[in-house]
Formats: structure tokens, C-alpha cells, sequence
């Protein structure tokens, strides 16, 4: 698995690294992440591995959501020839084994996307669909969320948009999302795959089109305001952990801010 030996810039976070899924290491995604096509085939398309999967009787009771890993892979093959990276992974660096990864795309690339009844996402957006982590690692999503920021961020991207779920798991908010989003077929909706609307509202995100269970958030890039919450952690960590060179020289020069307020005004 090449992904683990390429020499790439990683963002470590609590002992896991983030790193661009390529192509390549396509296998190396958990089960879930390299077979669920929810937002990636259109439920009225002609595809004939999802149709097999989503009529292919009752044992997708557990609301997983359509799956195809040969719809999976022809989307990601696609996506990363056209548009370039399209997902972030974390990697436990201990095992190598892949914890958890990051969706997104063009808004246009996300059939499930027009189905949502607070779509259309912003012409100037890219939408982020979803971020799975593995059981254990699930207070680490937002490590693949600043990746996912930051490398929008690089391409010059105005903003990043994503839907979020403000239910839960009762009878009536799993009814209405699969009459909105499945046409009423269980097996064609996958909760898990739907972004809890806290997680993006504390990275930052503001809602834009509200819906009591389906609202669209926005995060609004071109000032830099995607880094807030980067930047908030990083101040934390170097107020809570001086310096090492200046805790053993008391008598060193002062530190200036000159370029901190530089990088603050860009």
C-alpha cells in the first residue's frame, strides 16, 4: 500500500495523519466508505450494480444505504482525473490501517445532492458529502475537516457547503428523510452518510437554507474564515504547552507578533 510510504505534507492530529486518498489505495478504505454510493448514483439511474443491491431483498434492514464498490471506484476514478482530489483520509500510523475519510466534489458530480429539499448548494460551492469515521475514532472527524478546508482553501474555492441531519434516530425523522430522499425504499437511504448538523455548526459552518431536518450550511472560505477553527486550536495548544527552547533560556530575545498580525490581515 503506497499510501502510508508516499512523502506527502500530513496534518497530525491525537496520532492519527491525514493524507489525499489516490486512486491506488482505493482498497485500503474502510467497508462502509469504499461501497455506499448514497450520494454518488442516482436512484433513478439505469446503473445495474446499484439496482441489483437496492432490490436485492430484505436484508438491508440496517438503513446502510445502497452499496457498489464497482460504482464507488468508477466515481472516485472519475472525479480524480477531472477535478483532482476528492477525499481525505486518516490513517492510524501505528497499524497503517485507513480510520476514517472525507467526501467531497462539485456539487454537479453528486447525483443525491438535487434530492435534498434545501438544495440547490451555491454555484461557487463545493459540497462536502460526508466524513466517516471508524468505532474509537469518531471525536476525530474534525481533523479530516480541516484537511478537507485546507486543501480547498490551496485551490482558491470560495466556499464549502454540506447538508446536515438535526434529528435522530426516531421512527418519524428516519420516515420523512426516506420518503424525501429514497422515494420511500429504506434500502436506498443511508443515514450514517448524512452529516449531524452540531458537527458542522461547531467547525463553523452557518446554516443558509433551514429545514427541521435537512438544513444546508455554508462556510464561507475567501477571507480565510476556514481557518478559524485551525488557528483556535493551534493558539490553545501553544499557550498550554510553551516552547521548549523558551521554557531552557529565560534570558532569550522576546518573541514579536509582527507576523502573526501579517498573516491575521491577509
Amino acid at each position: 500500500m503506497t499510501i502510508f510510504r508516499r512523502e506527502k505534507e500530513e496534518t497530525a492530529a491525537m496520532g492519527l495523519s491525514v493524507v489525499p486518498l489516490e486512486l491506488e489505495d482505493f482498497e485500503t478504505l474502510p467497508l462502509h466508505s469504499r461501497r455506499c454510493v448514497f450520494w454518488e448514483v442516482d436512484r433513478t439511474g439505469g446503473s445495474p450494480a446499484i439496482d441489483t443491491v437496492i432490490t436485492g431483498g430484505d436484508r438491508r434492514t440496517d438503513s446502510a444505504g445502497p452499496e457498489s464498490e464497482f460504482d464507488k471506484e468508477a466515481w472516485l476514478s472519475g472525479l480524480l482525473l477531472e477535478w483532482g482530489v476528492c477525499c481525505q483520509v486518516a490513517v492510524e500510523p501505528t497499524t497503517g490501517r485507513v480510520v476514517g475519510a472525507a467526501f467531497y466534489s462539485p456539487p454537479g458530480r453528486v447525483p443525491r445532492a438535487q434530492h435534498f429539499p434545501t438544495a440547490p448548494v451555491g454555484a461557487d460551492a463545493v459540497l462536502l458529502t460526508t466524513i466517516r469515521m471508524e468505532p474509537g475514532f469518531e471525536s476525530e472527524s474534525t481533523a479530516l475537516l480541516d484537511a478537507v478546508v485546507a486543501d480547498l482553501v490551496r485551490r482558491g474555492v470560495r466556499a464549502v457547503e454540506a447538508f446536515g441531519f438535526s434529528g435522530d434516530d426516531e421512527s418519524l425523522a428516519m420516515d420523512l428523510v426516506t420518503l424525501l430522499l429514497g422515494s420511500g425504499l429504506a434500502a436506498d437511504v443511508c443515514r450514517r452518510c448524512i452529516l449531524p448538523t452540531r458537527l458542522l455548526t461547531d467547525f463553523g459552518f452557518e446554516v443558509v437554507a433551514d429545514d427541521p431536518y435537512l438544513p444546508r450550511l455554508r462556510l464561507e472560505l475567501d477571507e480565510g474564515l476556514g481557518w478559524k477553527s485551525q488557528v483556535e486550536r493551534a493558539l490553545r495548544k501553544l499557550v498550554e504547552t510553551p516552547p521548549a527552547e523558551m521554557l531552557a533560556d529565560p534570558i532569550s530575545q522576546p518573541v514579536t507578533c509582527s507576523a502573526a498580525r501579517s498573516s491575521a490581515n491577509v
